[in-house]
């Protein structure tokens, strides 16, 4: 019953796989649009995408560093343009929010998880142990240090989980607000949710790529 409210339905596929894959075939024709169209003095759509690719690149080198920031800078914004479609896919009537399901937070979050230490291991290799042993490292404090290092072991596990539950959380919750909201009170009032719905998923789509970015670069700077 549920797959009947879609306007897209593909048997035996789930709406959220159904739309992650509308959100990258839409990606992949503006990129396309763009490419064709690209111009000296930008205008229309390439005037749009250049103002998000700009900011999402000034984000990664104020917090990565000119030099790092251009090799995380296509994961950032391949995660960025991506999360943040997903995300209004979901305000379209008939239309569905992959980033309501936790397979697709999920599967935008753990990638993020083995480029921190990937990128981690092959700028300090075995000394990337440093940032698990917490800032005093002697024999003294050789107790401390193993403390130390199952919380941080703890803490970075943790990462790709709070990161996928936390954008599928507030997801679902602005879902669920409009459809609850529609149902019970006049019409102008579901529209002003829906303004402050586009904030949300502007902010959600903002806060994921502004903590990934932060992840990958305290991986790659030296360990205090």
């Amino acid at each position: 019953m549920v797959e009947e409210a879609y306007l897209i339905n593909i048997p035996g596929v789930p709406p959220y796989v159904t739309y992650s894959w509308v959100a990258m075939i839409i990606l992949i024709i503006v990129g396309l649009i763009v490419r064709k169209s690209i111009s000296l003095v930008p205008r229309g759509t390439q005037n749009f995408i250049e103002t998000i690719v700009e900011a999402l690149y000034n984000l990664c080198e104020e917090n990565i560093g000119p030099e790092w920031s251009r090799r995380h800078f296509p994961l950032i914004a391949t995660l960025g343009f991506y999360i943040l479609l997903c995300n209004f896919l979901g305000m379209i009537p008939g239309f569905a929010t992959p980033t309501a399901n936790i397979n697709t937070t999920a599967s935008c979050a753990v990638p993020v998880f083995f480029a921190t230490h990937y990128y981690g291991l092959r700028v300090h290799k075995a000394k990337y142990i440093n940032h698990f042993l917490g800032p005093i490292r002697s024999i003294l404090a050789l107790p401390l240090m193993i403390l130390m290092f199952f919380v941080e072991v703890i803490g970075h596990f943790a990462r790709p989980l709070t990161l996928s539950v936390r954008l599928f959380g507030n997801m679902v919750s602005h879902e669920l607000l409009i459809a609850v909201l529609m149902g019970l009170v006049p019409a102008f009032i579901p529209i002003v949710v829906l303004g402050l719905g586009v904030l949300v998923n502007i902010v959600q789509a903002f806060v994921f790529v502004l903590l990934s970015t932060l992840y990958l670069a305290g991986a790659v700077e030296e360990a205090h």
